[in-house]
């Protein structure tokens, strides 16, 4: 009796390793877009503030230059599938492309921002944001401060987390 599943195809895939790589003023465009999509897919309870194009503004004359950047890219040709800004001690963003969610390209972020500051890290997240709060108490991070809101733009209530070495 012959089988018409390929050879190999009943074995589980293993996921794509992401690569991680600084980013560079180019991926600006990149980096919008994801952001764009993850809050849009992961935090349909925020207000949309601003245009794409404000967005897209802010993050080229704000966040890349002014932070440390890091995209995650999966495929060939490479495709930007999330990224991290690191400011100092604090994670500013960590943002995926809702489709590429669970399978470890946060983690590989979160890592490559842990070896940046490998001593201590703070984060804000907004309160309702269950599913990355639970990715960041798995990761270490402990609750910090409660916020009513007042501290962003959004006013959305948000927690700070704080992670330290050893």
């Amino acid at each position: 009796m012959t089988s018409s599943v390929p050879h190999g195809a009943d074995r589980a895939e293993k996921p794509e390793t992401p690569r991680v790589r600084r980013a560079t003023a180019a991926d600006g465009e990149a980096v919008t877009a994801v952001f764009l999509a993850s809050r849009t897919a992961t935090m349909p309870y925020l207000p949309r503030l601003h245009s794409d194009e404000q967005t897209r503004a802010w993050i080229e004359a704000v966040v890349l230059p002014d932070t440390t950047v890091w995209v995650a890219e999966l495929g060939d040709p490479a495709e930007i599938v999330g990224f991290a800004s690191l400011d100092g001690t604090v994670l500013d963003h960590l943002y995926l492309r809702p489709d590429v969610r669970r399978r470890g390209i946060g983690t590989a972020l979160l890592e490559t921002v842990r070896e940046a500051s490998p001593k201590k890290l703070s984060l804000h997240v907004f309160q309702r944001n269950t599913e990355a709060r639970a990715f960041y108490e798995r990761h270490g991070f402990t609750v910090g401060e409660l916020n009513d809101g007042s501290r962003n733009e959004e006013n959305e209530p948000d927690v700070t987390y704080h992670w330290t070495a050893g």
